[in-house]
Parts: C-alpha cells; structure tokens; sequence
C-alpha cells in the first residue's frame, strides 16, 4: 500500500500547472460570512483589500463575488433594495459603491470579477428582497414554508432575472454573471412534467443569455449547477441530480452555447466526486469546468475531512484539464488544515484565463516599441480593451508558453518599474484581450543590459560538440512540440528547420533552455 501511495503522490506532483486555468473562489457576502466583518467603509475596503492580497498570493485568479443576496444587493440598483451585509440595515446605502470598488481591486491584480446572483431564492416572506418583489412583481413570488422563491413557472420570471442581470452588465466592468441556485427549489414538492420544468429554468438561461451577450458578448455567463449531472455509466448519483432531481439541465447549456463555464458545487469524495468530474468535462463542448471543491468540509463543525481529501481532486482536476473552484473564500485565506498553504504551492506559477475561443479566437497585435530605461519597463499602447502580460526569463527570446516565465497577467498600464535584479533577465510583454486570446510576444526581448536580439540559431552539428556525451537533452520544435529525448548520440536525423534544445535534469526535473540550433537545407 505504501508503495502505491508513493507511486500516486510521484504521478499527482508530476502534473505541472497550465498556463491557461480557471482558479477561481466563491466570496460570500450574506450575513458577511466571508466578507465584510463590518459595516464601516473604510474598514471594509480594507478588509477586501486584505483578502484579495491573500487570494493573489495563493495563485486564484477569479472571485465570483455574491452580488444578489436575497433579492438585495451590493450595489446601487433601480430593481432591488440594499442587503444589509453592507451597513447593517437592509435598504440603507453606504457612502461608496462595494461592486464598483470590489472590480476595481480585482482588475488591479490581474483578477477577474463575476457577479454571482443568486437566482430563484428571495428569503425570507418578511425580509426585504421578498418584501419588494411581492410589491412590485406579486405574480412572480410564491411562498414554500417561511421563504419567498421566484417562480420558475410563471411567465415573467426570466424577463425579471434577465434584466437584473441587464442592469449590473451595463453598469459595470463585470468580467462575468454567475447564475447560482438557477433550479427548482428543494422543498418545491412534487414536479409534475420534469421535461417542461426543465424548459422552465432553460427559458431563464436563455433570457439571461441573450440580454448579457448583446450588451458585452466577452462576458462569461456560467453557472453553479447540483455536482453530479445525472448517473453515468461509471457511477449512480443516489438520487440527488442536477438534470433529473432539481430540472437543472447544465449540460445542455453548455451544448446549446448558453454557458460559456459552470462550476459545479461537487461538495463530495471518491467515488461520488471522480466519475461525475470526469462527465462533467465530457459534456462541456469545449466550455470551460471548474468543479466546486468543498473546502469548509475540512471544517472540524462541518465535516473534518483531511487535507489530502482535497488535494487529491485538485490534482485530478488539473490532470484532465479542468479548472478549480473553492467554497468558501474564507476557509481558504484562514488556511484551514492548511489548505492555503497547499494552494499556494500548486499554483507555484501564475495562470492565465482559458479563453473563449468559441466566441472570438482573433488575437490583438503584439505590443510594439517595447523598452527599458532607468528601472522602467515600457511598451507603445494598443488600441482596443485589451490588457497585458509580461514575461521574464534569463534566456532569450522569452518563452512565453513556459507557465513559469508568466510574472504579471492581465496589467493594464503600458509601463512597469522593475526591482533590482540579481542576474541578467529579459523581458517581453504580450496583448490580451477581453475574450482571452493572447497575442504574439512583443519582439526584441529586453533587459536592463539593453535591447537583445533574437538569438541566431547555431548549426546543429556544431552546437552538439558543445554537449556532453552524458547530458540528457530535448529537442521541441519552435512551436514547443517534444521531438526527441535522449543523448546526442542516439540523435536521429532531423528535417531542415529551427529547434530549441534543452538539458534534462536527474528525476525529470531541472529543464533549461540551452540553446535555438538549426538543420540547414541540403
């Protein structure tokens, strides 16, 4: 068993992040369980401050910020009243926009920033969200018990949620709208048709769909579906689904192009995470899946799981190519179990979002006149909504397909002061844009040594006699794809091009780029 263990962890901790991976966090606002723990502005703004500082170090780069409570909000709007998460008092606004100020931050960072809109729930009969819509749209509310829901079944439900979220897109520099508790209730009793009831909750999706996509089509529409979609082949879901239990039919969004992600709350272990991870990633058409994690199970009161529960599906997760997504903020940034440490250890290298290649797969140019002078790193703005990323490595031309050469995502200024270096470092900077689709690398390279030319490749024959017989060395293409392995005496004949060559370390580990070399024509 030991030696299996051993085996897992070595093939686990060999999977090397992407450079292009959702990493992503629920940040709750009711009751200011995760944020904020005050109603004083400027003791709030801190506090945000203070928790996105943590979440950048730990490598997330997406906060779905719980923007609709309870039918109340966390911004100004001409639809629902003020939650009172904010000041206290529900109804009352505070003296500074917290949406408006919580986007800002993110953007700062290089962080995206999802409005999260709780969909179908309005609490309580009495509380103030119900209170309005029973005033203002009575037909839209039905009563289950103590609490107020918005009512799938009738006819202007999806027009009301779809202008709500037509409001915060136009209002705001939102990068997404996430569609929580977009199902039929759990106490809603029984379903008479489940295929009109799922057309019900499609109706809303798709109005959703067509008001945020017409306003800002580079806003990612998602959702936070049940975890397991329905039983597979692999794995029965005891009962509890999204398709067939609460007519929740995610995947057919994401078929359908009405979900550009989901993020799955798969609050579960073993044999009930695994399998319906997986069908997730299979019915996703090419979208982006970043499974809910629920890490408050590590919680001693909630379920007092071990860390290695969690760490085993972040590894899997990115194994097959899937982002990842914790519930809740604040049990990561209070390190429970050690979770933050662990994340900020896997995500050792910044990661770009995955783009969403199925609505534009047009890149911006690359930045042109890029230069260093007096500790400033400089480049010539380009037109267009689009941000940068910049580059940095002890070789040149930088590698910008290399995860770890990525020291800054999504900057928005066209300058940057640099720290001192300890050795000589290039530098390259690339566009991109709303969509997530990067440019080509800003050429020349630069250093604090002054501009560097691209590196003549060197002939092969010739650069070979620099080898030693024992190094280990890998030849990739210019496009980075792994051509051979091995010594230079087992080298078999290569066509005519450009190749980069690398030395191998002992145990797979420790590569470096030694050198670009050629293969003329004959």
């Amino acid at each position: 068993m030991k030696k299996i263990l051993l085996f897992l962890f070595i093939i686990f901790t060999s999977i090397t992040a992407h450079a292009n991976e959702t990493r992503a966090v629920w940040l709750t606002t009711i009751g200011g369980i995760d944020w904020p723990h005050s109603h004083g502005s400027y003791t709030q703004k801190e506090e945000f401050i203070s928790i996105l500082d943590q979440l950048s170090q730990a490598g997330i780069n997406t906060v779905l910020l719980q923007t609709r409570v309870r039918a109340t909000t966390i911004f100004p709007s001409d639809m629902e009243p003020w939650d009172g998460c904010i000041t206290g008092f529900p109804g009352t606004a505070p003296d500074y926009d917290p949406l408006a100020f919580a986007i800002e931050e993110c953007h700062k960072r290089g962080m995206k920033l999802h409005a999260w809109i709780v969909s179908i729930p309005i609490g309580k009969w009495n509380g103030a969200g119900c209170r309005n819509l029973r005033s203002t749209h009575p037909k839209l509310i039905k009563k289950i018990g103590e609490d107020g829901f918005m009512n799938p079944e009738a006819d202007g439900t999806a027009d009301y949620i779809a202008e709500f979220c037509r409001e915060v897109t136009q209002k705001y520099d939102i990068d997404g709208i996430h569609l929580d508790y977009i199902r039929y209730p759990d106490t809603w009793g029984k379903i008479r048709d489940r295929d009109d009831a799922r057309q019900n909750i499609t109706r809303i999706v798709e109005a959703v769909h067509h008001e945020v996509k017409a306003l800002k089509p580079w806003v990612q529409l998602s959702c936070s579906p049940v975890g397991k979609y329905a039983d597979t082949k692999r794995q029965r879901s005891s009962g509890w689904n999204a398709r067939d239990i609460v007519c929740q039919d995610a995947a057919l969004w994401m078929q359908q192009g009405l979900m550009d992600a989901i993020y799955p709350m798969m609050y579960f272990r073993d044999h009930n995470f695994y399998p319906f991870a997986i069908d997730w990633k299979e019915r996703s058409n090419g979208r982006i899946v970043a499974p809910g994690l629920g890490i408050y199970l590590m919680h001693r009161s909630e379920g007092n799981w071990p860390l290695s529960d969690i760490t085993r599906e972040m590894y899997v997760l990115r194994q097959y190519g899937m982002g990842i997504t914790m519930f809740r903020s604040k049990f990561l940034t209070d390190d429970t179990k050690g979770i933050y440490k662990f994340t900020e250890h896997f995500n050792s290298t910044p990661a770009l979002q995955q783009p969403m290649t199925w609505y534009d797969v047009t890149p911006p140019p690359a930045p042109e006149k890029i230069s260093y002078a007096d500790g400033v790193l400089s480049w010539e703005k380009i037109d267009g909504d689009v941000n940068y990323n910049i580059y940095c490595s002890d070789t040149s031309p930088v590698d910008t397909k290399n995860p770890e050469n990525l020291v800054l995502a999504e900057y928005q200024s066209t300058s940057i002061t640099l720290p001192p270096l300890k050795k000589a470092q290039y530098f390259t900077v690339t566009a991109i844009d709303r969509y997530g689709n990067e440019s080509e690398v800003a050429m020349p390279s630069v250093s604090p040594q002054g501009i560097v030319t691209p590196v003549k490749p060197v002939e092969i024959t010739r650069f070979m006699d620099s080898v030693a017989p024992n190094q280990m060395i890998i030849i990739r293409s210019i496009q980075g794809v792994p051509l051979f392995m091995g010594y230079k005496n087992q080298l078999p004949e290569l066509p005519p091009g450009h190749y980069k060559v690398y030395s191998q370390g002992k145990k797979m580990k420790n590569r470096h780029l030694l050198g670009w070399v050629e293969v003329p024509m004959k």
